[in-house]
């Protein structure tokens, strides 16, 4: 740092050191510990990075054992820490409500029990809403509780039951095709409730489920990821266009939630991947959902 303004010999006196012990000190080698350091927090940058910031120590940790690279996750947080690498989070909105109520709800089903052991089982559901500077745009998402993987989803500019449950459902219908005893669970939304909407659950020989008056832990997996969604997405200011929050809704959820984001509750695990472990264990490579899609492809 003061090479070039004072003699090494001056400074050496100065600080009660020897010239030597200067230069050995100089061409001293890095330690081992050190070096390990440098390298996990270049594969650290990489993924933090690579998935735009999103991810935490916990996630972090679990793609370099992917890797092959043994440390632990407060490792990864501290180095994470120094290199001042903190993952995104979102503001809170208040959104507007809708008071129209039906009669009569069908009855908890899951009884909060979100645990499934096979695809197209239990489909749960919901509705958000993304701020822009136009307006809201509305998000209705279906998942499969057996790989958390979002199966059908619309953006909407109004809460009209045929452009969000009426739209989400049909394309999860379209690329699943459930067989019978497909348990349906969504809040006390009007949309999931209406007519039309109920009528296409009989006609499919399916059962719905509704949440508890006001509870949110009942629908927690859908909650959830809308959680995620915005905590991931929102990280700016509110999107200029609707048409823009649209994009990038779709964007995320099809080109990174279901392939690429691993999970914790799917042994770390992306939804996708989650989904084609399970055809590889139980011989069952592409499913009979799969193969269909591919006819109908050809």
């Amino acid at each position: 740092m003061f090479k070039k303004e004072f003699p090494i010999e001056k400074m050496a006196k100065v600080l009660n050191i020897t010239r030597d012990s200067y230069y050995k000190w100089i061409k001293r080698k890095q330690s081992r510990r050190k070096q390990e350091n440098e390298f996990l927090l270049s594969r650290i940058r990489y993924i933090f990075y690579l998935h735009k910031k999103r991810y935490g120590s916990s996630r972090i940790h679990a793609e370099l054992k992917k890797e092959n690279i043994v440390c632990s996750r407060r490792r990864v947080a501290k180095l994470m820490k120094s290199a001042n690498l903190v993952s995104i989070r979102c503001k809170r909105h208040r959104y507007p409500k809708n008071s129209s109520k039906p009669d009569k709800y069908p009855p908890n089903l899951l009884n909060q029990n979100f645990t499934v052991d096979s695809p197209n089982k239990v489909w749960v559901s919901d509705i958000t809403y993304i701020p822009t500077k136009e307006g809201w745009l509305y998000v209705t998402t279906i998942i499969d509780l057996f790989n958390r993987e979002v199966i059908g989803h619309s953006r909407s500019y109004d809460l009209k039951t045929e452009n969000t449950v009426m739209k989400a459902f049909n394309e999860a219908v379209r690329k699943r095709k459930p067989e019978e005893n497909l348990i349906f669970h969504s809040d006390r939304g009007v949309q999931y409730h209406s007519e039309a909407f109920r009528n296409k659950l009989r006609s499919l020989n399916s059962t719905q489920s509704t949440s508890g008056k006001g509870n949110c832990y009942d629908n927690a997996v859908a909650e959830s990821f809308f959680k995620t969604l915005k905590s991931e997405l929102l990280t700016d200011d509110t999107f200029k266009t609707r048409r823009e929050a649209k994009t990038k809704v779709f964007e995320y959820i099809e080109a990174y939630y279901n392939k690429r984001r691993i999970h914790s509750t799917l042994n770390w695990c992306s939804p996708k991947e989650y989904l084609e472990n399970y055809y590889k264990k139980t011989g069952k490579r592409e499913g009979k959902i799969h193969q269909r899609e591919k006819r109908k492809a050809v």
